[in-house]
């Protein structure tokens, strides 16, 4: 079978999500084409996927029309890994393969980035839109047609951003104004959505789930059932997710659903894990099962983020099926796998919410300055996990230096100081369950 998708990120999210879609419609012959993943940093699972030859199998598991569902998936989607920082010139041959017609990403929010420091001499380039760029010239130089790119980064705008900092890099390393015109007219940077809760490799049930599988398997991933891709343009035809019974939904605009997923699953998230966290839990699922961190988070999504967003019938919906995917007694969901990255996370995820209630209110929402506080307090422990630089600057900066950090929020954060040093202080001095009572009251 030939390689027809090239995807940047080999985590378990989109083993569980786009490699799972490819594998069904291959499976039902609705499609013939493989997945090569990239590996986008410089450490990561592409040793291990080449030894098992790309094979892993997918556990999807929750509750699905009232009913109990326990599936495993054998998936075989998956051609081979590359590695661009071992393995630069065959990261390069990718673009001379005109079978290769899609493009998906997954490399968190911090992923698309435009640094302007890099050179297109770099083996390679730090940046993933930067290694994308080197690709893109090289398919342009091939003579080749460009690509439908499918970026699955949870920011708004996400290809277009992605598209902007592709530009960017062409500018910088001053390449042909004809590969501009490429870039804009022969790619296609789509906008997408994505949702499904992956709860990666299942560690605490390693030894039963291998038993189950009569076989060693280090890539074996788990995740819930529901999931829901949202794409804007209709690439059916190329693509046959739809006919492949995927929950996709092809659309003009992504915004209504990105806005709401975001902000309400997300959002929820990451307004309650560091907290949580800090507490002494390690699961969403002990968060819902907890009465102090189960109230937080229904505060948190019924008083102050799904007001802000209108408050309707429908995302008071969503929210009580958000809940019901948080309890899922199949998911464990690891605190400290949300954790990661979650400066760049809380800018995208929480802040706008604070934002905006603010701005209708005249007040800030308390649980997520709580939340904000919580952030603080956990970048200096030794569980943080972002960039050097991040956790460097976090660890020892003052809470006014933190909240003045524009390039970390996007805009000075000072007006928050009295209340977030108060949660903070309150953290320090009384304690994770006293805190969570004051802001409860």
């Amino acid at each position: 079978m030939k390689e027809t998708i090239i995807q940047f990120g080999e985590g378990g999210f989109l083993r569980s999500f786009a490699d799972v879609f490819v594998h069904k419609m291959n499976e039902q012959g609705l499609y013939d084409g493989k997945v090569v993943v990239v590996q986008p940093i410089a450490k990561g699972l592409i040793p291990v996927i080449n030894e098992q030859k790309g094979v892993y199998h997918q556990f999807l598991r929750g509750i699905e029309n009232g009913r109990v569902v326990d599936e495993c998936i054998k998936v075989t989607s998956i051609s081979r890994g590359i590695d661009p920082y071992t393995d630069y010139e065959e990261y390069l041959k990718l673009a001379n393969n005109p079978d290769i017609h899609v493009i998906i990403s997954n490399t968190t929010e911090a992923g698309i980035e435009y640094l302007g420091t890099e050179s297109i001499e770099d083996a390679p380039p730090k940046s993933f839109p930067a290694k994308l760029t080197v690709l893109l010239y090289e398919r342009f130089k091939a003579g080749l047609p460009g690509f439908l790119i499918l970026s699955c980064e949870l920011i708004d705008n996400n290809g277009k951003e992605l598209l902007d900092c592709v530009l960017k890099y062409a500018k910088l390393w001053k390449l042909p104004e004809e590969f501009v015109q490429w870039v804009r007219t022969e790619n296609h940077f789509c906008n997408t959505l994505v949702d499904r809760i992956c709860t990666g490799y299942p560690k605490d049930e390693a030894e039963e789930l291998t038993a189950r599988l009569g076989e060693q398997d280090k890539l074996m991933n788990t995740a819930e059932i529901f999931h829901l891709w949202v794409i804007e343009g209709d690439y059916e035809k190329e693509f046959p997710l739809q006919a492949a019974g995927v929950n996709v939904i092809w659309t003009p605009d992504v915004r209504p659903y990105k806005k709401r997923k975001v902000r309400i699953l997300n959002g929820g998230h990451t307004s309650m894990v560091l907290a949580a966290r800090l507490y002494g839990l390690s699961t969403v699922k002990e968060c819902l099962d907890d009465a102090l961190v189960g109230a937080f988070l229904n505060k948190t999504l019924f008083e102050e983020i799904i007001p802000t967003l209108g408050n309707t019938e429908e995302d008071i919906r969503f929210g009580r099926a958000v809940l019901d995917r948080f309890a899922n007694p199949f998911v464990k969901h690891q605190l400290l796998s949300i954790a990661l990255n979650s400066v760049s996370k809380f800018k995208a995820r929480v802040l706008p919410t604070i934002l905006e209630y603010y701005e209708a209110n005249d007040r800030l929402p308390k649980c997520m300055t709580f939340s904000l506080a919580a952030l603080i307090a956990f970048y200096r422990t030794e569980e943080a996990n972002d960039s050097e630089d991040i956790m460097e600057f976090m660890k020892n900066a003052s809470v006014c230096d933190i909240l003045k950090k524009e390039q970390y929020w996007g805009r000075d954060l000072s007006f928050m100081r009295t209340e977030v040093e108060r949660y903070l202080e309150l953290m320090e001095k009384q304690g994770m369950e006293q805190a969570f009572r004051e802001v409860l009251a």
